[in-house]
């Protein structure tokens, strides 16, 4: 029990990490936007000037609050641990500055580069039954309460904000977000549903 609660924390540590890295790297060098509340912080960020280390943990409240009421008490202390990793390492990597080369000159790649860092952290989060966002509460409760694929309900969510985007990325870029949240989306539910399938493994093995 100990070694899977370890587990699980170092997934969900690591998911964060993963996220906050490929948006701070990524995504905000490029101008390519995610959707949801990510794209929301991302939005925040351009006109107001406000770091997503601050706004992630504000805007999400009323998604944790959501989801703690589908998911039970659980979901909060998951989730905790999740939203302030993501908020620590994203200050980290300001503090620290790009590491990545500037990819605002190859949308196409920052999309496809940027969709593999969302996809694979929020996906590694999610499986735990965390949130590191109120876009991955609000994608998951609604797909609890509308038996969709997940993958199919963070876009959109996504496809929501990337229409208001429209407000400070040129046409192009949004086009290119739309790829990005169309393939995030995708691995972020390949990731996530990982999960069942080793779970029902487990259960053969032991039936065997």
């Amino acid at each position: 029990m100990q070694k899977q609660k370890f587990e699980k924390i170092v997934s969900i540590i690591l998911g964060a990490s993963i996220l906050s890295f490929g948006l701070f790297n990524v995504h905000h060098q490029s101008g390519i936007t995610e959707g949801g509340g990510l794209g929301l912080e991302l939005l925040l960020d351009h006109w107001f000037h406000i770091s997503p280390a601050y706004t992630s943990a504000v805007c999400d409240t009323a998604m944790y609050l959501t989801g703690a009421i589908v998911f039970g008490k659980g979901f909060i202390g998951t989730s905790f641990i999740s939203t302030a990793c993501f908020s620590l390492t994203y200050k980290l990597w300001e503090w620290m500055g790009p590491v990545l080369p500037d990819l605002s000159s190859m949308p196409w790649l920052a999309s496809i580069v940027g969709a593999l860092f969302v996809g694979i952290g929020c996906g590694l989060v999610v499986r735990q039954g965390g949130a590191c966002g109120g876009d991955d509460a609000l994608a998951m409760v609604l797909a609890k309460k509308t038996k969709q694929p997940i993958g199919r309900c963070y876009l959109f969510s996504d496809v929501v904000i990337l229409v208001l985007s429209f407000s400070y990325i040129p046409f192009a870029k949004v086009c290119w977000s739309l790829v990005s949240v169309t393939l995030s989306s995708w691995i972020l539910g390949r990731v996530a549903d990982s999960a069942k399938h080793n779970t029902s493994d487990q259960m053969e093995n032991a039936a065997e």
